[in-house]
């Protein structure tokens, strides 16, 4: 019998992929999500795997409040979250902060229904800021985030609202018997993400052959860059392998500047232009990567896409997406 899987924000970037794979390994889904930054599922779930999903198009909170005492679930993967790109980190944290709210009302609600097990998604920014300095950085490994001594001080109200869902995490799962798995994903990337991140903002931009090429910052500052098809792996491993509600990297161990990724992209898109990086604009910490010793131990996991063959995935959608444009538009 299938075990009825339930995906909160599951019309995100990272959601869908996450969702599709769920459904070609034969799972049921229940996707809510209020399309506030999403998808809708007609858009991207194939037509074979349309009699395989429920989506709720509302907010997670309400569905909790509405149906969260009549579903049973075996599998919870709890994404729904405020998120967006470093302008909405650091511009709009109030906003953001409303993930407290999400997990808070998840968490209890969990302790109510006991789900099988559950993976809530934290994020690297939960990670000690002090730690990704440009005159001091480390490679970040899950022992800089300990519950039983100094946690140090995460990335803005995103990065607190993760830390404290982790710790939510772990008090679920000790207090209340739940499977718990927590994965801190580094700077997930994909073909169809939304342009308010840095990979296909730039990519965009070297796909029109813009010159000089645009990168925030000084591009000196570096990110952990792995792609979606290996995150989506981890989060399955995750749920199957952890249930204590402890944290876990999903990183390549690699540190990558912007410049890098800009050189790599105008490269793929063979021009050679001038990199303009924007000082104004925000950047983030300086260098954010994290060990993945702890992933292939416990999980058997590594990143399989290298990055610069998922930079061209990433050009190539968007080449070919910006193909069929101009034909439809010659018509």
């Amino acid at each position: 019998m299938t075990k009825p899987i339930l995906v909160s924000g599951g019309c995100g970037f990272v959601g869908r992929h996450l969702t599709n794979r769920l459904l070609k390994n034969g799972s049921e889904i229940t996707i809510v999500d209020d399309l506030s930054t999403g998808i809708n599922p007609e858009r991207w779930v194939s037509s074979q795997f349309s009699n395989k999903y429920t989506f709720y198009n509302m907010d997670f909170r309400d569905f909790l409040k509405k149906y969260g005492n009549e579903k049973k679930f075996s599998d919870v993967y709890h994404l729904a979250a405020i998120v967006g790109g470093r302008i909405k980190i650091e511009k709009d944290p109030i906003a953001v902060a409303l993930d407290l709210s999400l997990d808070a009302e998840f968490f209890n609600w969990v302790t109510k229904s006991k789900p099988e097990r559950v993976l809530y998604a934290s994020s690297s920014a939960a990670y000690p800021i002090n730690l990704q300095q440009e005159k001091k950085h480390v490679e970040l490994n899950e022992e800089n985030i300990s519950f039983d001594g100094n946690l140090g001080t995460p990335d803005m109200t995103y990065g607190w609202a993760k830390l404290t869902g982790e710790y939510l995490s772990r008090l679920t799962s000790k207090y209340y018997d739940i499977n718990i798995a927590c994965i801190r994903p580094f700077s997930g990337y994909g073909e169809d993400q939304d342009e308010s991140y840095p990979i296909p903002a730039i990519t965009q931009r070297a796909v029109n052959h813009e010159n000089p090429l645009v990168i925030w910052g000084d591009g000196k500052q570096g990110r952990d860059f792995v792609h979606i098809d290996d995150c989506i792996d981890a989060m399955i491993l995750a749920i199957e392998k952890i249930s204590d509600g402890s944290g876990i990297n999903i990183s390549s161990g690699t540190l990558t500047t912007f410049l890098e990724i800009a050189q790599i992209l105008a490269e793929i898109a063979q021009y050679d232009p001038d990199i303009k990086s924007l000082v104004n604009m925000p950047q983030g910490v300086f260098a954010r990567y994290g060990s993945n010793t702890l992933a292939k131990r416990i999980l058997n996991w590594s990143p399989k896409v290298q990055l610069k063959d998922g930079l061209k995935l990433v050009y190539d959608h968007l080449y070919n997406k910006r193909s069929i444009s101009q034909a439809l538009n010659s018509v």
